[in-house]
């Protein structure tokens, strides 16, 4: 049903391009296109008795290339064919496609006529290709493995996943997007491993995007997600190439956004959130130790407040006798209930974080821990707050960035605020009812319709790398979950025991 749609929907824009156009609409794009100052018509004489006419944007443009492997072979020339023939460039057309010559020079491509009436015109692409360098990933950085991180540029981003992944099943499908941007937008995926289903279901809601611009690939994310209102992303970003080829291999779909330095991964589970790329790189058992960690800072980071409030307005009973000693003391001279407590700290503790983050690297680091020990050593001799809460907060604060993910951290950040309106009504009760809603959120999320929590319905080799990473050998086919056309993923032989040990008789 999506193939058809969406080749109804091309063959539709196939035939509005293929309307025939007027004279004046062929012949107008230059007078179009000069309105803007640093689009260039250069009419350039040489020895021949036909001179040729270049037009280009001058900022888009690597000005050396156009001059240097283009300007000189026109004068060897009297025709289009032959100045394409000639000129030590691949990407070359020759078009009298109105619409297609404007697309290309904003793309940075060079337009040559040989009259300047001329309707028909040599596309050659001579764009500045300087980008940023390939360095470090910035959000997912780890101690172990591969360091190299994305880029803005597409045809990097490509060429880093086909070094790693050389194989002829990879397959790469580009279209465009955004009626004013034209976001190059390229769809990654191993063809017979990926089930086809979620691969024409990624395929059609991107060619149902309808938006202006897209200036990132968080921006398709958000409009190609199964719910766009949950906090919790259903298409997780990556900056890491191992990430990738890893979600490749098990069937996994990867989109690249032209401008961007990450790339998209779906469809993902819950537990995404506490899988890191270390976990594989490290024995089995500290993988399991460190996501166990991680789990636990996250539940720690949603519950530790509403536990705060709900045992200190309802609950005083469950608080051992020596503990309840200090803490009384610690809130003897704070004026307001435990809720206002929170809700200061936890406000000031994401001022600090907002903060940090729009200013520059050095000084919002050097505000981060100086306002935090500040702000906070304030609030407890102003008797705002008691230290016991500070102590919570910080450690919940900590717990939130647990996660491998940048985009869980924020969900965690927002989804705690409700449990905290219920703890302060019903105790312990509300938190109970609030995870319950939360569960059943997880329950009913889907990504490319596949269950989100992971461990729902229930499949025994999920849980072989899921919330825990058993070893290799027993990691034998890719996940149920995805629908892989193929099942088995590896045969892992035990190593041979090798020559006898000096401890044998």
């Amino acid at each position: 049903m999506f193939k058809k749609r969406r080749e109804k929907k091309v063959e539709e824009k196939k035939n509005i391009e293929e309307q025939p156009k007027t004279s004046s609409e062929k012949t107008n794009w230059v007078e179009e296109l000069s309105e803007s100052n640093d689009f260039v018509n250069d009419h350039t004489s040489f020895e021949k008795t036909e001179p040729f006419w270049i037009s280009y944007f001058r900022t888009l443009v690597m000005s050396e290339t156009l001059y240097r492997d283009v300007v000189p072979y026109l004068s060897e020339s009297d025709s289009l064919e032959k100045v394409k023939n000639n000129i030590p460039i691949q990407q070359t057309v020759v078009t009298s496609d109105t619409k297609l010559i404007k697309e290309k020079l904003l793309q940075g491509f060079s337009a040559i006529r040989i009259a300047e009436n001329d309707i028909e015109c040599l596309l050659v692409n001579v764009a500045n290709s300087k980008f940023r360098d390939i360095s470090f990933p910035m959000m997912e950085s780890t101690a172990l493995g591969p360091q190299a991180g994305y880029v803005e540029e597409m045809d990097t981003n490509i060429n880093l996943i086909r070094k790693h992944l050389p194989s002829s099943d990879l397959h790469v499908k580009e279209m465009e997007i955004g009626k004013l941007s034209s976001t190059k937008i390229a769809v990654i995926y191993m063809d017979s491993i990926a089930d086809k289903d979620n691969v024409e279901t990624v395929l059609q809601r991107i060619n149902d995007v309808q938006y202006d611009h897209i200036s990132d690939s968080s921006y398709l994310a958000s409009m190609i997600e199964d719910n766009t209102n949950s906090l919790f992303p259903q298409i997780i970003p990556t900056e890491r190439t191992d990430r990738t080829i890893a979600a490749l291999t098990e069937g996994k779909i990867v989109i690249v956004v032209d401008g961007s330095p990450d790339v998209l991964i779906a469809p993902i589970t819950l537990a995404e959130s506490v899988v890191a790329m270390e976990d594989y790189y490290v024995p089995w058992l500290i993988a399991n130790y460190l996501r166990l960690i991680r789990l636990f800072g996250l539940c720690v980071s949603i519950v530790i407040s509403p536990l705060y409030i709900a045992v200190l307005t309802y609950h005083y009973e469950l608080i051992p006798a020596k503990l309840l000693d200090s803490l009384v003391a610690s809130r003897a001279a704070v004026p307001f209930p435990p809720i206002i407590e929170v809700l200061i700290l936890e406000i000031s503790v994401e001022f600090i974080k907002e903060s940090s983050l729009r200013l520059p690297a050095k000084i919002g680091t050097t505000l981060g821990i100086v306002g935090g020990i500040v702000i906070g050593q304030a609030i407890v001799e102003a008797k705002l707050t008691s230290s016991v809460l500070i102590i919570l907060i910080g450690l919940s604060t900590l717990a939130s960035y647990t996660s491998a993910i940048y985009k869980f951290n924020n969900s965690v950040r927002l989804v705690k605020y409700p449990i905290i309106v219920l703890a302060q009504f019903l105790g312990l009760i509300g938190i109970v009812i609030g995870l319950n809603f939360l569960l059943a959120h997880l329950l009913r999320l889907t990504s490319l319709g596949r269950p989100y929590i992971g461990f729902y319905p229930f499949r025994m080799n999920m849980f072989k790398d899921l919330w825990i990473r058993l070893p290799f050998s027993v990691q034998k086919e890719n996940p149920d979950n995805l629908r892989p056309q193929v099942k088995q993923r590896a045969v892992f032989d035990r190593r041979s025991p090798g020559p006898p040990s000096d401890f044998d008789e």
